[in-house]
């Protein structure tokens, strides 16, 4: 944590920040033990939105939802016919609860004890910001960021949460998850000594694609099919591949130094992939001289792994989300092999450790902060494969690169545009590598 030169780069943020986190009155009306239910709100009405709020449901703590808000009316009723179709009188969301629009999010923030932000990452440090700046517990997804003044965002309004005994759980469910729990402990205990190198992949199919279809705009159509473009998701090597990130960073128990790579756009390539990549190769180098190697993919039709290992000079570690944790000793002897048995569901986990604090009047959850920094690790990684170049963590803390719009409406235009064929362009590293630090 020390190269992080934490303290400097919270206080870089404060001009994006100030105006609205730190000059924030202090909490007034934070939910606390006693209370008949703890109200919630849900701000994203996609698919991961009705899941975290299926999650909160089944926490078992005394949850209605009474606000939500999403840029799209569709979106919003079709997730609310869900949620009243399942829980009932839980969801108690009349018309004048249901905010749509770029700005419902502030009003539906207004009516709860906690946040659930669910929106795609770009929008998540404004959210998170408000929320905070609001007084109200949160549970907001990965990623927290798309570029790096936002990172600065989501770190500055941390702190304040800090300071308001806020509680912030993020949705790298694996730091919820037993085998990893189990496991990560065991190795910072030095069941297989200092770890020198590692190796976390990700590699899928990929996603959806949403076509573009006829009346929309160019805001809407981005919005819409907001996966393929990085002011919106990040590029997939941050809304996906930042859990396995997450988790070389979780046992190193520090942050890269150092992270330098190489990706294309290969064979995902047609112009309805927007902007992105769909391959990433990068090398996390640490203070201590480890490496861990990163990769991640989107090829359909051929092998997938999503899972980490680790080799240190005591032994070897295997990890995956499939709730395996395994570690052998230097001689190939396993000495460790975890019963996945009985193991609660991550998703819900990370739901009811949350509420049950909540409920009890606890502050004990600030994932925050690891969750910004985990994405920053994925943020230099882009760019140091975008531009080809080794990028220095503190160097990186310099940027300015904004990626969001100047103006968030329906007929205003993102920085990003088609050309004449719909074609979008697309990062050449050597090239046009001032769009990305």
């Amino acid at each position: 944590m020390e190269s992080l030169k934490r303290r400097e780069f919270i206080k870089a943020s404060s001009a994006v920040a100030g105006a609205t986190v730190l000059a924030a009155s202090p909490v007034s009306s934070v939910f606390a033990a006693g209370s008949d239910v703890i109200k919630i709100a849900l701000i994203g009405c996609g698919g991961r939105g009705t899941g975290a709020t299926f999650d909160a449901f089944a926490s078992g703590q005394n949850i209605k939802l009474v606000a939500m808000a999403d840029a799209f009316k569709d979106n919003l009723d079709s997730t609310y016919n869900t949620l009243k179709e399942k829980f009932g009188d839980k969801v108690d969301v009349p018309d004048s609860r249901k905010y749509v629009g770029f700005d419902g999010y502030k009003e539906a923030i207004k009516d709860a004890d906690v946040v659930l932000l669910t929106t795609p990452p770009g929008f998540r440090p404004q959210h998170f910001e408000e929320a905070v700046k609001q007084g109200k517990h949160v549970f907001m997804e990965k990623a927290v960021a798309v570029d790096i003044p936002g990172v600065r965002r989501v770190l500055a309004a941390a702190e304040i949460a800090k300071s308001k005994k806020l509680n912030v759980v993020v949705g790298l469910q694996r730091r919820y998850q037993t085998n990893y729990r189990e496991g990560i402990k065991r190795i910072h205990d030095g069941a297989i000594g200092d770890v020198v190198s590692g190796q976390v992949y990700w590699n899928s199919g990929g996603v959806w694609v949403r076509p573009r279809k006829p009346g929309q705009t160019e805001m809407e159509y981005q919005m819409r099919n907001w996966y393929y473009f990085n002011w919106l998701c990040g590029d997939h090597i941050v809304e996906q591949h930042v859990h396995n990130i997450d988790i070389a960073n979780w046992v190193k128990g520090k942050y890269p130094v150092s992270i330098q790579g190489t990706g294309s756009r290969a064979h995902r390539t047609a112009k309805e992939y927007g902007e992105i990549y769909d391959n990433f190769a990068i090398e996390l180098t640490y203070d201590d001289g480890s490496v861990v190697y990163s990769q991640c993919r989107h090829f359909e039709g051929i092998s997938n792994r999503v899972d980490e290992t680790f080799q240190g000079t005591k032994g070897r570690v295997y990890l995956s989300a499939g709730n395996q944790a395994v570690l052998w000793d230097a001689k190939g002897n396993e000495i460790y092999r975890h019963d996945p048995k009985g193991n609660p569901n991550a998703y819900q986990q990370e739901h009811k450790e949350l509420f049950e604090a909540i409920a009890k009047g606890e502050y004990k959850f600030n994932d925050a902060e690891y969750g910004a920094y985990s994405t920053l690790t994925g943020v230099i990684g882009r760019i140091a494969c975008y531009t080809g170049k080794v990028i220095k963590w503190d160097k990186a803390l310099e940027s300015t690169v904004d990626l969001m719009p100047t103006t968030y409406a329906w007929d205003a235009m993102p920085k990003i545009l088609p050309n004449a064929a719909g074609e979008y362009p697309v990062p050449m590293p050597g090239k046009n590598t001032e769009l990305y630090i």
